[in-house]
Parts: structure tokens; C-alpha cells; sequence
């Protein structure tokens, strides 16, 4: 077996692209770049495709549509799999996204693994970026078998907190300017013994802010966190609720003593929950802890800084750029950073809002044949607060998936790609791009 010259670990593997990070950015590429006649192989530290939506526990998927509108802005692979999602059984859509159970979207993308010839390598962490003459030519990975080197021709880093483009020496920035502070993390949980349709007939806002406001004034609850950021309910399983609720600031994702401190006071949160739930929500009076995931839920961490970053100002003013490979639409959702309830920085944008993702913001500054995509896309740290969900994290892992295997096939680095041939294959696959792709997909071309 050869080695590689650096440190003598040994080349376990080679691949035409490496996807680092199986997350929903990461199988948008993985499955996009198989598709497209590459040998692709997806490292994962978990067990299960999917990252926040499986091995987080989060069983929602959002935004499908144009923001509290009814037109469809996502294509694609995401698309693909929410109708997988409702067709085999495991939950329902919208749109505003999919509701779903978790083991079910598990089975369904080893499924499409395995469909397309996806290559996956569980239980394995992404150590370090191997780079030669400003190029990246593969990771160093451990797992159990041992410290190895996966050789590629092209990587795509969907690690979420960019650890791929850190060590491959990329410029990056993590949190607001002023502090480098970070969005609280999220412990997901579930709850069974839940009657669901009395839940819904009593509660009378989304947030329910006035309940966890009693229940802090009396005593009953601590003051971790002053909104319900979500009740995921499908009626696939009627009487369980996964809950968006945990709420833990001042942690810093890329620090294992920051993750693991996280967890425990989230899964104290959790449990503790669950008491005020069964006293002040009709329909939850016998409701029980039914799982807690093995994965936070992290909202930000690093930014890679790449050809574009995309700000604030260019989602809100709906700014049309010619390298656009995909929609994204969610309002500027940024938490709290220093204590409960959302941060004065988030933005709620007007009835139809829609912005580009453009092609720049995936590939990063300094190295060649280095992708990104999903929450570590080259944006501003306020963008970052609607860029990071997860239907969009699956559009742009797919145009980076399909970006890698065009650019080998073409001869040329990301950098360099042909972007109106890329975008007339995510076309070919069913992607939106344009006005006139939303009013084909929504049924009102002429």
C-alpha cells in the first residue's frame, strides 16, 4: 500500500471526489457529484447520513417556498427527497418544507446511497486537509481502523464548521464581528404521550412566549429561553413531538470541551422541560422523554471566506446575480447570543422574499480544487442566520457535488468552471434558478 511522503500514513483510499461531512449539505453533493459519473466518497462522523436532520434529531426540513408563499423555490435532490419522505410513509410536507420521522429519512438516504454507488464511510472524523503546491489533493481521516489518507481529485467540505478549508490554510471568520461570538446551540429532543390535536386547538402562537413567561414568573421554569422555536409533529406518529426548545449560549462548536459542556446542561434543559410542559400545556399532562440525539444542533461556527461573500444587504434587497445556483428564502433567523429568546439582529422579510445563492460563496480563497457548502458557504455572520437551513445547505451542496465532478470533466479547477454549463445541468436535475424555473415548477409556464 503506498503512503503518503508527509508523516507516512498510509493512502486507504482514492476517489474522484471526497465529500467531507454527510450532513444535508453533504449528501446534495455526494449524490449530485455520483450522479454525475464520479467515484464519490462521503466521510461521516456519525452513523447515519443527514447531520442535524437525523443523528440531531431535528425532523423538519424548511423553507421549500418563497417566505410565507405558496411557490415553490426548491428543487433538486432536496425536493427529490421530501417527496421520497411523504411517499414511503415517514411523514408529511407543505410548502413551507417536510415533517418526518428520523429513523425514516435515515433508511431512506442509505437507500440513495446505495442508488447512486455513493461510497460512505461512517464513524470516521475529518482530521486534517492534505495540500500540495496550493492544491488540495485529499484529508487525513481516523476511525477505527486506524490514521489514513483518502486521496482526491476534488474535495467538498460540508463539515458545517468549514474544518476542511481551516486546515487547508483558507481565510475564515467565525461569529459577529465585534466578539466572535456564536449563535447558541440546540439540543433536539422527543417527547411521547402527547395528545397532539389538543395541543394544537389550545396553544394560540407559534412561540407561545406568554406560556414560558408564566411559568418563570411562578417559579416553574428556568429562564434558559423565552420562545418555542419548534414543535415538529407528524401524523405518521401521532403522539410524539420533537421539540426545538434547548437554548445554551457562549459555546464555540470547534472546541470539544465547548460541545461536550453544551450537551449536558441541553439535556438538563430537556428533562426540565418536560416538567413545565406536562403543568401549563393542555394535551401534555403525561408527556415523557422518548430519545435525545447523539449531536447537537449548531447554528454557527466558521465562515469560509471565498470569491463572493454574500451580505445582508444582498438578501434583503433580493439582489439577482448571473452565477445563481439556487433559492434560499428563510427570514435572518439569529438566536440570542447573549442570553434567551432571538437576538435584535433577525429580520423578517416581506410576504413572497426570495434572494440568490451565487456560485462564488462556494468555493473558498487561497487553495484550488476546495469546495464548500452548506452552514460554512462564504457569508456575512448576519446572512449566515438564513443561508444555514437545511433546504438551502442541500441546493448548495448540490451545485458544489455537481461543480466538482464538471470541473474534472472539463479539465479545469472549480475556480474556473463554466457556471452557465453548471447551472444548465442543475437545470437537467430539476433545479430553480430563475423566475421562469418557479413559474415551470409551480405549474404556470406557458
Amino acid at each position: 500500500m503506498n503512503t503518503m511522503d508527509a508523516g507516512g500514513v498510509a493512502v486507504a483510499r482514492e476517489a474522484d471526489v471526497l465529500v467531507v461531512g454527510g450532513g444535508p449539505a453533504g449528501v446534495g453533493a455526494a449524490i449530485a457529484a455520483a450522479r454525475q459519473g464520479a467515484r464519490t466518497l462521503v466521510v461521516e462522523q456519525f452513523n447515519c447520513l443527514g447531520g442535524v436532520a437525523t443523528a440531531g434529531g431535528h425532523g423538519h426540513i424548511s423553507i421549500f417556498s418563497e417566505w410565507a408563499a405558496h411557490r415553490r423555490i426548491v428543487g433538486g435532490i432536496a425536493h427529490e427527497i421530501a417527496d421520497r419522505v411523504v411517499a414511503e410513509g415517514f411523514g408529511t410536507r407543505s410548502p413551507h418544507g417536510i415533517w418526518f420521522e428520523v429513523e425514516g429519512l435515515k433508511l431512506i438516504l442509505d437507500r440513495m446511497a446505495k442508488e447512486n454507488g455513493l461510497g460512505v464511510l461512517y464513524y470516521t472524523f475529518f482530521c486534517e486537509a492534505v495540500v500540495e503546491d496550493g492544491a488540495i489533493m485529499g484529508a487525513i481521516i481516523q476511525n477505527k481502523t486506524g490514521r489514513q489518507v483518502i486521496r482526491a481529485k476534488r474535495v467538498v467540505d460540508c463539515t458545517g464548521d468549514a474544518d476542511v478549508a481551516f486546515t487547508a490554510g483558507c481565510p475564515c471568520e467565525k461569529g459577529r464581528p465585534s466578539d466572535g461570538k456564536c449563535q447558541p446551540v440546540t439540543l433536539m429532543f422527543t417527547i411521547g404521550g402527547v395528545d397532539w390535536p389538543r395541543v394544537e386547538k389550545w396553544r394560540t402562537s407559534f412561540n407561545m412566549e406568554e406560556v414560558w413567561a408564566e411559568a418563570q414568573h411562578k417559579g416553574d421554569m428556568e429562564p434558559f429561553q423565552r420562545v418555542i422555536m419548534g414543535f415538529w409533529w407528524t401524523p405518521t406518529r401521532p403522539d410524539q413531538v420533537g421539540i426545538n426548545f434547548t437554548h445554551v449560549t457562549g459555546v464555540d462548536s470547534t472546541r470539544a470541551e465547548d460541545l461536550t459542556a453544551a450537551t449536558m446542561e441541553a439535556r438538563r434543559q430537556a428533562w426540565h422541560s418536560i416538567d413545565v410542559f406536562r403543568k401549563y400545556v393542555p394535551g401534555m399532562e403525561k408527556c415523557h422523554m422518548v430519545s435525545t440525539p447523539n449531536t447537537v444542533g449548531i447554528r454557527e461556527s466558521r465562515r469560509v471566506m471565498g470569491d463572493y461573500v454574500l451580505t445582508e444587504q444582498d438578501l434583503m434587497a433580493q439582489r439577482q446575480f448571473p452565477d445563481n445556483i439556487c433559492y434560499g428564502s428563510f427570514f435572518i433567523d439569529i438566536h440570542n447570543i447573549d442570553g434567551a429568546g432571538m437576538d435584535a439582529t433577525t429580520w423578517r422579510p416581506p410576504k413572497g422574499f426570495r434572494y440568490h445563492i451565487p456560485y462564488r460563496v462556494l468555493v473558498p480563497r487561497g487553495v484550488e480544487n476546495l469546495l464548500v457548502a452548506g452552514r460554512c458557504i462564504s457569508v456575512t455572520h448576519v446572512a449566515l442566520g438564513s443561508t444555514r437551513v437545511m433546504a438551502q445547505c442541500m441546493g448548495t451542496g448540490e451545485a458544489a457535488g455537481t461543480a466538482a465532478a464538471m470541473s474534472l470533466q472539463d479539465g479545469v479547477p472549480p475556480r474556473r468552471l463554466d457556471v452557465g454549463k453548471l447551472q444548465a445541468v442543475l437545470r437537467q436535475n430539476g433545479g430553480i434558478l430563475s423566475e421562469a424555473d418557479i413559474e415551470k415548477a409551480n405549474g404556470s409556464a406557458t
